[in-house]
């Protein structure tokens, strides 16, 4: 049995609409290249704008992915976290607060107490907000640089304790009225975050927020790759002019926060000062972390975890840290020879970059 060929696809037929097809099919390949081209040249196209200014007593520098200039929304942003927690602005609510003036809390100063109080309770006092009597007597705050002795360091402990302060309705409650807030070890570290909160409101993925070496790094830098931060040594130096790297640390998403001696203290007859109080003793950090680097879910976690972590000492802190898998650090520490050595948690390692 014979069967017919129903379709109209014989060789004439073929061969008289094959160019058709083809030009079209050209036509369409044209068209898909050059859309894809135009959406990936558009992407790149996008500049990344920098910001760079002082602010906390220190510099900053950012970089962000888009078409708009935000330098005004970053500037007010760094001023309210000013405006709330500085000791050194006289009309910041903080400043109020230690005075006894207003003892009304803002969004910001509370949001801060809350993590600090967690952090304090966290680290068994380790980290404390309170201790700025302690920290100025020591002459890293409002006094002269001199070492005050024994009688007037216990007197002052009476002052230090986070236990003491609370917050009720809106209000902060303080045990001793002479009793002084202080978030300089963690202030840094919340201004990067409010600067991050405010690019990812705004949908900006690619985009670096870096305050006095506390850091927020999220996709991608200006070459399409990871973010390329760098670890100091913790060489003395007190006029922060040696930038000698320890590491490199490539970062897509991520807080990081580093805490150290090398930088802030004095030399009082031929003894070393270090600016990390310990709150229980009263007296500078006489630990073997010469630096400490924290990588957390916010800056301000990691910053405040970090100065903890130059209370704690090495031992303290690795146990601790088995025990907090969200948090990874990066410790430089001095043997008994005196000469620089490192540690770091598994999770941290994959992160440095040895090229």
């Amino acid at each position: 049995m014979k069967i017919e060929n129903q379709s109209n696809t014989t060789p004439e037929n073929d061969n008289r609409f094959r160019p058709y097809h083809v030009a079209m099919l050209a036509l369409l390949i044209v068209g898909t290249v050059f859309v894809a081209t135009h959406e990936q040249g558009f992407q790149r196209k996008i500049p990344f704008q920098m910001e760079e200014g002082k602010i906390f007593g220190t510099v900053y520098h950012i970089k962000y992915q888009s078409e708009d200039d935000l330098h005004d929304s970053i500037v007010a942003r760094l001023n309210s976290v000013d405006a709330s927690l500085s000791m050194f602005n006289p009309s910041s609510t903080l400043s109020c607060i230690n005075r006894g003036e207003s003892m009304k809390a803002d969004s910001l100063i509370t949001s801060v107490w809350n993590l600090a109080q967690s952090i304090s309770e966290d680290t068994d006092g380790s980290f404390d907000p309170t201790v700025a009597p302690l920290v100025n007597v020591w002459g890293f705050g409002f006094k002269k640089r001199q070492v005050p002795d024994a009688n007037l360091i216990d007197s002052l402990r009476s002052l230090v304790g986070w236990k003491r302060i609370s917050i009720r309705n809106g209000q902060f409650y303080k045990e001793d009225p002479r009793i002084v807030m202080d978030f300089s070890a963690i202030a840094k570290g919340f201004g990067v975050d409010h600067v991050a909160e405010l690019f990812r409101k705004m949908g900006i993925d690619n985009f670096m927020v870096e305050i006095g070496g506390e850091i927020v790094a999220q996709g991608t830098n200006p070459k399409g790759e990871a973010w390329r931060i760098g670890i100091n040594k913790p060489n003395d130096d007190s006029t922060c002019t040696d930038n000698e790297l320890q590491e490199i640390i490539e970062i897509h998403n991520g807080a990081l926060a580093t805490s150290g001696n090398y930088r802030n203290y004095y030399i009082q007859n031929g003894r070393k000062i270090g600016h990390t109080i310990d709150p229980k003793t009263g007296y500078p950090a006489q630990q073997n972390i010469l630096s400490s680097t924290v990588k957390a879910p916010s800056c301000a976690m990691a910053d405040g975890y970090a100065t903890a972590f130059m209370v704690m000492g090495m031992k303290r802190s690795q146990e601790f840290l088995q025990k907090h898998p969200q948090l990874e650090a990066y410790f430089i520490y001095a043997d008994e020879e005196g000469e620089f050595r490192t540690w770091h948690t598994p999770d941290f390692y994959e992160k440095i970059d040895n090229k």
